[in-house]
């Protein structure tokens, strides 16, 4: 197999009048995305930044972001992921702290002061992208940060983790990683080996925002593949279901809450005709809302398990898995792919038997440590006799009541068995006498008539212990995710601080 570097440079023989990205409903030619992929390389080039250099790319879900990581990762450079989602305030102090070469970023986001003062200030050359321009906006003509570059073991990629359950972490993602992680995903799906000529073939879909690892993975093996794609600005129901229908689109990727999205808008089947399957697997996946999915519309949900730090996924269902398997593997996220290992340990560290509850490892190429070593993550998980993994939750999220464990997803799915319940989330609270006890927070199936919190808590008493029936249930118009559609855990805690500080001043007014 090419690597990706290499198949990137293959899209160069491709007429330019082929389509290669459609957004909005219109298709965008290579020719267009060549012009501007040649511009940004030239300009990169004339301020010194060759194979190695560190270019921050504002990655919005746009056409010139796809020329943006054409110009770095097809020259070797290492781009440095900054997210446009962000507040201007949030997103400058990422760029300094990264500390890149070169940053590209829309000409919108050069004309906020703040932003361009503190490039000017770092030292950092920037440029705006927009349409086929590039627009030298700060610094000189030549970069004058210096950058060491491992040659053993070069940076493909540097980007945060989600960071929903804590301040996220930028890590690095090693051309070994993405390559390896490419292999391993071609191994598991049968799919990417197939002679043709380059922007022919099956349209594909990239629904996430790229700046997280899922859909930066869609566009990555999109370039490698050299396959042409639906880019969605953002996700909406709408802008799925037409790319899904236009397009005849076999298999497309689905984040649980917008499988919910989708089954609550009440999608004709005929709408979906072509599907074979649909992935998930940015957070947890209920196998209740798998079934779900699957009853209404006769597609199998392959759910699969990655992370940042493995440079997308290491496990997961095949469609052929999912036929033989399901029915007795249910709850499972599938098996590991081709050259990943899998185990889990004590606390200890100590290997465990087969089918005992601990801390996963993993140890594959797409890896930060390499075969040789074993990567600890913060997963609770088994696995089984047969090798599916099942993960139980997450150690750091696992609730201590009065020396009882709560484990947040088992609260959480109790809670989504209520007919008028779209999603739930919960968090473990500060308590003197019982160290921590749960919090939940809900939001309801759209047009749901208001459901009290003691009738919520009494629907999960029947299906908990008790002292995992959360002390509190809050009622959101909607739960706070991030970019990859998990819940923000920092936001949720401000959101429920405010509908606590409401609560005690309507008691204080009832007081009077």
């Amino acid at each position: 197999m090419a690597s990706i570097r290499e198949a990137m440079a293959a899209l160069w023989s491709a007429p330019d009048e082929a389509n290669m990205i459609q957004q909005e409903g219109h298709w965008i030619p290579w020719g267009r995305v060549r012009i501007l992929a040649e511009r940004i390389d030239a300009e990169l080039t004339r301020t010194g930044c060759g194979e190695g250099s560190r270019i921050g790319v504002v990655l919005g879900n746009r056409v010139e972001s796809i020329a943006a990581m054409i110009a770095v990762l097809g020259k070797g450079r290492t781009s440095i992921t900054l997210n446009p989602m962000q507040p201007v305030a949030r997103l400058t102090a990422d760029m300094v702290a990264a500390l890149p070469q070169v940053v590209l970023a829309p000409g919108s986001m050069w004309s906020e002061d703040e932003f361009t003062t503190a490039a000017q200030e770092s030292g950092i050359v920037g440029f705006a992208i927009d349409g086929i321009e590039v627009d030298q906006r700060s610094g000189g003509s030549e970069v004058g940060i210096e950058t060491d570059r491992d040659e053993q073991d070069p940076v493909a990629v540097e980007m945060f983790t989600s960071g929903t359950t804590g301040p996220p972490k930028r890590i690095k993602l090693r051309w070994r990683q993405l390559e390896s992680a490419m292999v391993a995903v071609h191994g598991h799906t049968g799919v990417g080996g197939e002679e043709r000529a380059p922007l022919t073939g099956r349209v594909a879909l990239v629904t996430l925002p790229i700046v997280h690892i899922g859909g930066l993975w869609a566009v990555l093996q999109n370039l490698a593949e050299a396959r042409p794609f639906v880019l969605l600005p953002r996700f909406t129901v709408d802008g799925w279901v037409q790319a899904v229908h236009e397009h005849k689109a076999k298999v497309a990727g689905l984040p649980p809450a917008a499988m919910r999205s989708v089954l609550s808008a009440e999608v004709p089947p005929e709408k979906l005709v072509s599907l074979r399957a649909v992935t998930a697997g940015t957070t947890f996946v209920s196998p209740d809302l798998a079934d779900e999915f699957t009853s209404r519309y006769g597609i199998p949900v392959l759910i699969m398990y990655g992370a940042t730090e493995f440079a997308g996924a290491v496990a997961g269902w095949s469609k052929p898995l999912h036929t033989e398997w399901w029915a007795a593997k249910r709850g499972s996220v599938g098996r590991a792919f081709p050259g990943v290992q899998l185990r889990t340990v004590d606390e200890d560290g100590n290997v465990l038997p087969v089918g005992e509850s601990g801390r996963l490892e993993v140890s594959a190429k797409q890896v930060g440590t390499g075969t040789d070593q074993w990567m600890r993550t913060s997963d609770l998980a088994r696995i089984d006799e047969d090798g599916f993994l099942y993960i139980e939750g997450r150690a750091d999220d696992a609730i201590i009541r009065g020396g009882f464990k709560v484990h947040p997803e088992t609260v959480c799915n109790a809670l989504r068995a209520h007919p008028s319940v779209l999603d739930a989330t919960v968090f473990g609270k500060d308590d003197e006498r019982l160290g921590k006890v749960p919090i939940a927070v809900v939001e309801l199936v759209d047009g749901a008539v208001p459901v009290a919190e003691d009738e919520l808590k009494d629907f999960v008493r029947g299906q908990l212990t008790a002292y995992e029936v959360p002390v509190t249930v809050h009622t959101v118009d909607e739960l706070p995710r991030g970019v990859s559609m998990k819940i923000d855990r920092r936001r949720l805690l401000e959101m429920v601080a405010g509908l606590e500080n409401v609560a005690g001043l309507e008691d204080a007014a009832a007081a009077v």
